[in-house]
């Protein structure tokens, strides 16, 4: 009887971590949006407004890919398993943010001037690259759910390897729209660079058997 209200404590305390694991992504992916539109709204993104917003989505962007990439190395490091199912939000609002991001180009920057608007893909290379990203990026977003997922079998999973390519060529992109200011692009390089290693076979096979070796040594106490 105890052990059996003991797994079911268990089980409760599980599903209310990820409960609030669900909740603080939508908050914390959802409260840079709803800032930035306030901002927008009050005249406070400074004296060009239309560029602070399409540069901070663009970072918004990153940094959800960067989290999205987190989710597996986090679970390599640290066994954190709870984390796997936000991965599929995390992408999810990187698609929301590249989005208005591309819009906010389009749109706000470009007034929807499609001749314009492909002028400025081909003459401008890192607005060529940053395109070529989201057009690899739209079937990742497509694919994201179940059906994509029963539709693809077995190659669902290469598709999706194609997360890295994106990555690398929003790196280009931000690197060659700032110009002479490479701090921000560094960082987030050698955050993606760490992320990336901690996914190669000795690395990861190093740190599962870290883990196994402290599970063994709590399970002894």
């Amino acid at each position: 009887m105890d052990a059996t209200l003991s797994i079911r404590r268990n089980k409760l305390s599980r599903q209310t971590v990820r409960q609030i694991l669900r909740i603080a992504t939508h908050a914390g992916s959802l409260l840079p949006l709803l800032w930035m539109g306030w901002q927008y709204q009050q005249d406070l993104l400074g004296v060009d407004p239309v560029r602070a917003v399409i540069l901070r989505t663009g970072r918004i962007t990153l940094i959800s890919l960067l989290l999205t990439l987190a989710v597996t190395p986090a679970k390599i490091v640290f066994g954190w398993k709870q984390l796997l199912p936000l991965r599929r939000t995390l992408g999810l609002y990187m698609f929301l943010y590249v989005n208005i991001h591309l819009w906010s180009f389009a749109w706000l920057d470009y007034g929807l001037d499609w001749e314009f608007i492909l002028e400025g893909i081909f003459e401008q290379r890192y607005v060529l690259v940053g395109f070529a990203a989201y057009l690899i990026l739209i079937p990742l977003a497509l694919t994201s759910n179940k059906w994509g997922m029963r539709r693809l079998g077995k190659n669902w999973k290469r598709l999706h390897k194609l997360v890295y390519l994106i990555g690398g060529l929003g790196l280009i992109h931000f690197f060659w729209l700032v110009k002479n200011v490479y701090t921000r692009p560094i960082l987030y390089g050698s955050v993606m660079l760490i992320l990336l290693l901690l996914r190669v076979g000795p690395i990861k096979q190093w740190f599962l058997r870290a883990q196994r070796r402290m599970k063994a040594r709590l399970a002894k106490r």
